[in-house]
């Protein structure tokens, strides 16, 4: 079974991450932030990645901590149940429509991780989660997933349907990718040998 756990303790916060990368997208997400629990439930369920988040931060100071260190974690959580990446497909993508919001994801579990960013949210706040910090999540699993991650807004005029669009687009991308592909289960996917 490809699942690992987490854990994170600094002095702005103490995380913890189960994820199994075969799972059926069961989810239980506790960091304190309403709005950033429900977007970790549909990068759950849409990549059928079984996940607990379990987050306690300096809420009092802002969301900011909370939400890139769970982000760290679960790129550190992703990477490890991926192992040597024997099998995977590697590649995945995604173009999703949510009501007035259509976002395209493409991703490379690559080991070299780069973000490319052109979403616009237009709004400073979803209630009072902060919108920046989608951006800064995104960076962080990236970057401790070894994730080449592109994500486009092509339109949207809602800043909840645009953000939800965003997770749900990764998920579906992040589901294709980690998924074994059955003409190459014991192959590494790259001429490299390695990733």
């Amino acid at each position: 079974m490809r699942s690992s756990k987490i854990t994170r303790k600094t002095a702005e916060t103490a995380i913890s991450v189960q994820i199994n990368l075969d799972g059926k997208g069961v989810y239980d997400n506790q960091t304190g932030i309403g709005f950033f629990d429900h977007m970790l439930d549909q990068l759950s369920r849409h990549s059928l990645i079984d996940m607990t988040v379990k987050a306690k931060g300096d809420l009092h100071i802002d969301d900011h901590h909370t939400v890139e260190d769970t982000g760290i974690a679960l790129g550190q959580a992703i990477a490890q149940a991926l192992g040597d990446k024997r099998g995977i497909r590697r590649y995945g993508s995604c173009l999703l429509a949510m009501d007035d919001a259509q976002v395209r994801c493409a991703l490379d579990l690559s080991a070299r991780p780069f973000l490319i960013w052109n979403v616009d949210l237009p709004t400073a706040k979803i209630g009072t989660f902060d919108t920046e910090l989608v951006r800064e999540f995104f960076q962080a699993l990236s970057t401790h997933g070894g994730i080449t991650l592109h994500v486009d807004c092509l339109h949207g005029i809602n800043s909840h349907h645009i953000a939800e669009a965003a997770f749900k687009s990764v998920a579906r991308a992040l589901r294709e990718a980690v998924e074994t592909d059955p003409r190459k289960s014991d192959d590494v996917p790259s001429t490299k040998g390695a990733l």
